[in-house]
C-alpha cells in the first residue's frame, strides 16, 4: 500500500509539473502579446482559416508573387520580374468577432519611397472590416517601420459579433511575411463566399498596378472588385506591361470571369501597340473562346493618345466583325470627359484618388454587363 501511495504521489506531481508548463513553448500561437495595451494573439495570415486572393501562383512557404516563380525577365521583362513580387491586388480575408484587431508584416523594401505616391499607397495596408475601414502608414519619422504593426480595428473592449474582414495589401512593396493579430480567445473563421466566384482579372501599367492610389483600396480595380465582392488578380506592372505572349499565356491559363487589359501606355511607341495589342487578344481569345474580354485605353485627355486608343478600338471592331460577342471597348478620354486635368491626376499621368473614382465610375456598368455574359 504504501508504496503504491508513493507512486501514487509521484504521478500526481508528474502530471501537475506538465500541467504548469507555458503552453506558449509548444504551440506558439497561443502566445500574448501587448500592442497599445491591447492582448494580442498573433496567426499567420497566409495559413488557414485565412483567405489569400491575388496570386493564382502561390506557393506555400515561397515568397508572395504576382506570376509564377520560374517565370522571369527572359519571358517578359526586367520590369515585370521585379514588379511581380509587389503585392498590388493582393487581400486577405477572414472572419472574426474579435472586438480588435492588428496587423504585424515585413516588408520586403524598406526603404520604397517615392515623389508622387504617398507611403499609405506604395508601402500601406488596407483593412475594412464590416462597415469600418483604415489604412496603415508604415512611415514614422521619415522610415519605414520595420516589421509594420499596427492596431487596424479598435471597437472597445466589448463582444462583438462575426463579421467579414478584407485586408489589402502594399502596391509598391512586397511582403515577406503577414500575421494578424485578435484578442485572446476570439474567434477566426474562413470567410463568406463572394458572390462573384471567379476573379476578375487586370492586366496594364502603373495605372493598373494603383499608382498613385493614396490607399491600396482606392485602386480603382479594388473599387470594382469591392463593390462587385468578386475576387481580384491585378497584374499591373509599371512600366513594363509591353503585351508579351508569356503574360497572355498566363492569363489565359487560369480560371476567371473577366479579363480587362489596357497596357498601351507602357508600348514603347504606336509600332509596338499594333503589333502585339491585337496578337495578345487573340491568342487569349483561341484558348478562352467564352471568356468576356474588356479592352482600355488609358485614362487620358482624348488629344493626348488618340492614335493609341484607335489601334485598341480597331481590335474591338474586328473582333466584333468576326462574330465575337464578348468584346467591350472602353475609350480612356471619357473618364476625365469635362472634368478638370488638375482634379484627377498627380503629376500629368497617374490618377489619384478621384481619377481611380472616375475610372471606377466609367467602367463599373460595362464590367457588370461583362460579368452577366460569363454566367
Amino acid at each position: 500500500m504504501k508504496k503504491l501511495l508513493v507512486i501514487s504521489i509521484i504521478f500526481t506531481a508528474i502530471l501537475s509539473l506538465h500541467a504548469q508548463q507555458d503552453i506558449t513553448k509548444i504551440d506558439k500561437n497561443f502566445a500574448v502579446e501587448k500592442i497599445d495595451n491591447l492582448e494580442v494573439v498573433y496567426f499567420d495570415a497566409l495559413e488557414k482559416p485565412f483567405e489569400l486572393e491575388g496570386f493564382p501562383w502561390y506557393e506555400k512557404g515561397k515568397p508572395l508573387r504576382r506570376i509564377p516563380h520560374n517565370v522571369g525577365a527572359k519571358e517578359t521583362n526586367n520590369g515585370v520580374n521585379v514588379l511581380a513580387n509587389h503585392t498590388a491586388g493582393g487581400v486577405i480575408r477572414f472572419r472574426t468577432n474579435s472586438p480588435y484587431i492588428t496587423i504585424k508584416a515585413k516588408l520586403l523594401n524598406e526603404h520604397q519611397l517615392f515623389g508622387h505616391m504617398p507611403s499609405t499607397g506604395i508601402s500601406g495596408f488596407d483593412m475594412f472590416c464590416g462597415t469600418y475601414s483604415k489604412n496603415v502608414n508604415p512611415l514614422q519619422k521619415g522610415k519605414l517601420m520595420s516589421p509594420v504593426e499596427a492596431v487596424v480595428i479598435k471597437e472597445g473592449t466589448s463582444g462583438t459579433g462575426m463579421r467579414d474582414c478584407t485586408l489589402y495589401m502594399p502596391l509598391y512593396n512586397g511582403v515577406e511575411w503577414i500575421k494578424i493579430g485578435v484578442a485572446p480567445n476570439s474567434k477566426i473563421e474562413k470567410p463568406k463566399p463572394h458572390k462573384i466566384k471567379k476573379p476578375i482579372l487586370f492586366y496594364g501599367s502603373s495605372i493598373t498596378q494603383g499608382g498613385c492610389a493614396s490607399r491600396p483600396a482606392n485602386a480603382y480595380t479594388a473599387m470594382l472588385c469591392r463593390k462587385l465582392d468578386a475576387p481580384m488578380i491585378n497584374l499591373g506592372f509599371s512600366g513594363s506591361a509591353k503585351g508579351e505572349e508569356k503574360i497572355a499565356e498566363l492569363i489565359a491559363s487560369l480560371d476567371i470571369s473577366v479579363f480587362v487589359y489596357d497596357y498601351d501606355h507602357n508600348a514603347p511607341n504606336l509600332k509596338h501597340l499594333k503589333e502585339t495589342h491585337e496578337k495578345f487578344f487573340k491568342y487569349i481569345r483561341a484558348k478562352r473562346p467564352d471568356l468576356p474580354i474588356i479592352m482600355m485605353s488609358r485614362i487620358t485627355r482624348p488629344e493626348w493618345a488618340k492614335d493609341r486608343a484607335s489601334v485598341i478600338k480597331q481590335t474591338y471592331d474586328n473582333a466584333r466583325k468576326n462574330g465575337d460577342n464578348l468584346v467591350w471597348f472602353i475609350d480612356g478620354h471619357i473618364f476625365t470627359k469635362d472634368i478638370d486635368q488638375a482634379h484627377w491626376t498627380m503629376d500629368n499621368t497617374h490618377p489619384n484618388d478621384f481619377g481611380f473614382y472616375l475610372m471606377y465610375k466609367h467602367t463599373l456598368p460595362v464590367l457588370k454587363e461583362a460579368l452577366e455574359k460569363s454566367k
